[in-house]
C-alpha cells in the first residue's frame, strides 16, 4: 500500500466512518444533557433570568482574554488566558474561515461562505500551533496542572496538535512529500473526530448550556454573572 492508497482510504471511507461516529457520539451526549431537564424554581426571582443570560453572553463576546486590564484576567495564570485565547481563535479561523476547509464544509452541508485570505489564515494557524506548544510546556512545569494531568489530558493536546501541524506542513510542502503529509493530516483529522465525543474536547457543545444556565441563575438572584 502506497501513500496514495492511504490517502484515498483516509479521506474516503475512514473519514465518513469517523464523521458518523462523531455525529452519533455528540448526539448521544447532547441527548443526555437535554434529558437532565431544567430545575424548578423554589424561590421567587429577585431579578430577570433573561437579563442575566443576555449579560453573560455580552460579557463573553466583549471581554476577551487578550485585554490585560480586564478585572481578574491575569490574577491566576496569564499564560493560559493568552495562549488559550490565541489557540481557540486560530483554530476557529482555520476550521471555518480557511478556503480549503470551507470547501469541505460545502461538500458536506451544501453551501459555503466567504473566507479570509490565505496569508491571514496561515499566520493564525502558526500562532495557534505556537500557543499549543506553550500550553503544553506550561502544563509540564505548572505544579497544579501537572498534578491534575493524566493520559486523557495529554492525548487531548496530541490529537488536536497533529491535525494543525500536519495541515500547516502540507500547506507549505515542508519536509515530506505532499501525498504523505495529506495522508497524515487526514488520518489525524479522522482520529480527532473519533476522539472528540469520548473526551472533554466536546466541551464546546456544552458551553452554551452552561453559560445559559449560569446566566439565568445569576439573573434570578439579581447579581452580576
Amino acid at each position: 500500500m502506497n501513500w496514495s492508497d492511504i490517502l484515498e482510504f483516509a479521506r474516503g471511507p475512514f473519514f465518513y466512518a469517523a464523521l458518523l461516529f462523531f455525529i452519533a457520539g455528540m448526539l448521544f451526549r447532547f441527548t443526555r444533557i437535554v434529558l437532565l431537564g431544567w430545575g424548578k424554581d423554589r424561590v421567587k426571582s429577585k431579578g430577570s433570568k433573561l437579563g442575566g443570560v443576555a449579560k453573560t453572553y455580552a460579557k463573553a463576546i466583549l471581554v476577551w482574554p487578550f485585554i490585560p486590564w480586564v478585572k481578574n484576567t491575569f490574577n491566576r495564570n496569564p499564560i493560559i488566558y493568552i495562549a488559550g485565547g490565541l489557540f481557540h481563535l486560530g483554530l476557529f479561523v482555520v476550521i471555518f474561515l480557511g478556503a480549503a476547509h470551507m470547501l469541505v464544509w460545502k461538500s458536506l452541508i451544501g453551501f459555503g461562505w466567504p473566507t479570509l485570505p490565505l496569508p491571514i489564515v496561515d499566520w493564525l494557524a502558526a500562532v495557534a500551533i505556537i500557543a499549543m506548544l506553550i500550553l503544553f510546556v506550561n502544563r509540564l512545569i505548572n505544579p497544579v496542572l501537572k498534578l491534575i494531568s493524566g493520559p486523557a489530558e495529554w492525548l487531548n493536546l496530541l490529537v488536536v496538535f497533529l491535525p494543525m501541524v500536519t495541515g500547516y506542513m502540507m500547506t507549505h510542502h515542508l519536509f515530506f512529500q505532499y501525498e504523505m503529509l495529506y495522508s497524515l493530516h487526514m488520518l489525524a483529522v479522522d482520529a480527532l473526530l473519533i476522539w472528540i465525543p469520548l473526551s472533554r474536547i466536546s466541551h464546546f457543545m456544552f458551553y452554551f448550556f452552561s453559560r445559559t444556565i449560569h446566566g439565568a441563575q445569576f439573573g434570578k438572584r439579581a447579581v452580576s454573572p
